[in-house]
């Protein structure tokens, strides 16, 4: 394969499979807050796998799974350990690995008709400051409305490292166009143009299944050549079963699909390298073992 950036996968099946503290509503804030060992024992074995991008436990350091009052009190500091555990796996590394700061949908993953800008700059301040001391770019994950992504690009438009917006696309087999959207029903070739103009240094895809990944790459990539754009195009899907527009991301633990073992995950890894891809990983239920035969492929 040609070369390519190696993503983490999923914490949060992660931690659960490993026996860490892990219940709902908290998800995968839970060991943040009682088990940071077991935060970092997950980063370091992406580390092992072979991930050069470790992202940070702070998806659900948000009001939905820990609670308004324990947000108010505790979220800036369980970013910053949630950054602090980053470093320390990345820092362990026998090879370069970089840190990104997660900034999840604040108001609602998978749930565009929720966000309001105004909750979502409260709710993003304190994560921001908690995570800055350690973060070398910041990952905007599983955004479903180029809306989100703005609020975010205007936040840190004065900080000087790097900014990746990750979009969730809406699930199912493409259409006879092949063409892939936002859960918000937004085009591809929008949320490129926003990441183009806000200054963005990578469009991802994430938290949605294999199958509409690569006609989100693709139209990504003819979106850029026809505006004269070019930014990096990363996919990390997840394995799980397609989601109704009514669902909500972590609202309950979802069945595994099967067929999503490592190596049929590393096939569709191929169908986004050979798309355009040039950064690689995985979401939920995405584990290590996953990334080390994503690692071996590029290896040899």
């Amino acid at each position: 394969m040609t070369n390519f950036l190696i993503l983490d996968g999923g914490m949060g099946r992660e931690l659960k499979r490993i026996g860490a503290p892990f219940r709902q509503p908290e998800w995968s804030a839970l060991a943040m807050m009682e088990a940071p060992e077991a935060v970092l024992a997950v980063h370091r074995a992406y580390v092992a796998a072979g991930a050069e991008v470790i992202t940070t436990n702070s998806y659900a350091l948000v009001p939905f799974h820990i609670g308004e009052e324990r947000f108010a009190n505790q979220g800036q500091i369980l970013a910053g350990r949630a950054g602090d555990v980053a470093r320390q796996a990345a820092g362990e590394a026998d090879h370069q690995v970089r840190v990104a700061a997660s900034l999840p949908p604040v108001c609602g993953s998978y749930r565009p008709d929720l966000f309001d800008p105004e909750e979502a700059r409260r709710l993003l301040a304190p994560l921001i400051a908690g995570l800055s001391p350690e973060a070398d770019l910041w990952l905007a994950e599983t955004l479903s409305a180029t809306e989100e992504a703005r609020v975010i690009a205007a936040m840190l438009s004065d900080d000087d490292r790097p900014l990746w917006l990750s979009f969730t696309l809406e699930d199912g087999e493409p259409d006879a166009a092949e063409t892939a959207r936002l859960r918000s029903g937004e085009r591809v070739e929008t949320a490129v143009g926003l990441a183009l103009d806000t200054g963005a240094q990578a469009i991802l895809f994430n938290c949605s299944q294999p199958e509409v990944m690569a006609a989100a790459v693709r139209q990504a990539r003819a979106e850029m050549a026809r505006i004269g754009g070019v930014i990096a195009v990363g996919v990390y899907a997840n394995a799980f079963p397609p989601q109704s527009k009514e669902a909500t991301a972590n609202e309950t633990v979802l069945p595994i699909r099967e067929d999503l073992d490592p190596g049929g995950y590393l096939t569709w890894a191929s169908k986004w390298l050979e798309e355009g891809a040039s950064i690689i990983g995985g979401c939920c239920g995405i584990g290590p073992e996953h990334i080390s035969a994503i690692a071996a492929s590029r290896a040899g």
